[in-house]
């Protein structure tokens, strides 16, 4: 099993249209194409959809490591609203350790606009994940 393949699991991410890229340990990027389900009554995309979209990328990028990492602390800040197009979740390492590993997530549109930020801490368990050994990343 790849990690793509184990994120293929994250429910609420593919029904939510989230698509993984690329991934590797420290680093992920994803993309959600935006549709009529990701608006909000303003007609921009749901705070909620991107940081799912965030969030996925997130955890493709810090679990790449072979071990199971959950969430301890998230924060999104929103800086421009977007109503169409495609949004994409960069996803790199700022410092990892053996236990605590924190990254940040930059939310662009295809124009390469910054959306979001996003920053988040996981727990990093000794639990191997399924695709320790790195093949197909």
């Amino acid at each position: 099993m790849t990690i793509k393949e184990f994120f293929k699991n994250d429910r609420y991410a593919v029904f939510s249209g989230i698509e993984l890229l690329a991934v590797e340990p420290g680093k992920a990027l994803a993309k959600m194409d935006i549709c009529d389900m990701h608006l909000n009554a303003g007609n921009v995309v749901q705070g909620g959809a991107i940081f799912t979209l965030a969030d996925l990328a997130f955890a493709a990028a810090v679990n790449a490591y072979g071990n199971l990492a959950m969430s301890v602390e998230t924060s999104i800040r929103y800086f421009k609203g977007v109503g169409n197009g495609t949004l994409f979740a960069e996803a790199k390492a700022v410092h990892v350790h053996k236990k605590l590993a924190t990254f940040e997530v930059h939310v662009t549109n295809q124009a390469q606009e910054l959306i979001a930020l996003f920053t988040a801490t996981a727990f990093r368990k000794e639990l191997s994940l399924p695709f320790v050994e790195n093949a197909g990343y």
